[in-house]
């Protein structure tokens, strides 16, 4: 079977999931979608929690930024064509569902030289011009050695969620560290804008077992909002 009809068949099955599940965030590096991909029937559990710094001495509005608990799961038993979908509630937060829904393929599919490329969406929430912020993303990445992985993609929103900043660009860079340990992985992100979506993120995680790692962050956003500290704990099934 040709691979755009491949993709075509996930996209319809992703398509008929989403109206099945509450909620979900995509696979990511730090802050922004990745090129990842959970397989095949493998659910994904995630807790991302996060601090905000201090700002002169005040907490941002006396308030915390939502705890995000979510479950992403593989949705392609193609070994080409990936897809997955997830579910996401944010606590505290009125209207906390959101859906996310990702296609794409690995590196070297297409060509031996080709990049992993991801297309798909998050934010999807069900208060109108409140939580449905309605981001679409097209995203590729390439492993070079020693260097790395460095991804790179657009995205557009929902502008009257989002304001002037509802489209823009997406950067990465991330990496095993073997040098140190097999355990630990590092990582830079960047979305632009000052939409409560643009920020610089960088931080590392630990692989606790195969199944179980935590990340370690820190996100500076864009705008006038003070930066938060994020732990990520991650367990796939």
């Amino acid at each position: 079977m040709k691979i755009w009809m491949k993709i075509t068949i996930v996209i319809l099955v992703i398509l008929c999931s989403v109206n099945s599940i509450t909620n979900a965030t995509p696979s990511t590096i730090i802050w922004i979608p990745s090129v990842d991909f959970q397989g095949y029937k493998s659910f994904h559990l995630g807790i991302d929690n996060y601090a905000y710094d201090f700002n002169g001495g005040k907490p941002y509005s006396g308030t915390a930024f939502p705890t995000d608990l979510g479950l992403t799961v593989g949705v392609s038993p193609d070994s080409i064509v990936l897809a997955e979908i997830g579910v996401d509630y944010m606590t505290p937060q009125w209207s906390p569902f959101l859906l996310n829904a990702k296609v794409g393929v690995p590196e070297g599919a297409l060509a031996s030289w080709s990049p992993a490329l991801a297309v798909g969406g998050f934010g999807f929430g069900f208060s109108k011009n409140v939580t449905d912020c309605n981001i679409f993303y097209g995203i590729a990445g390439k492993t070079f050695p020693v260097i790395g992985r460095i991804e790179a993609g657009l995205f557009s929103g929902n502008k009257n969620v989002l304001g002037p900043d509802y489209k823009g660009f997406m950067l990465s860079w991330d990496r095993m560290m073997p040098e140190i340990s097999e355990n630990l992985w590092l990582a830079i992100d960047y979305q632009s804008g000052k939409s409560s979506f643009g920020a610089f993120s960088y931080g590392f995680a630990w692989s606790f077992s195969k199944n179980v790692s935590v990340i370690f962050a820190r996100d500076v956003f864009n705008a006038d909002i003070p930066s938060t500290f994020t732990m990520q704990l991650d367990i796939n099934i």
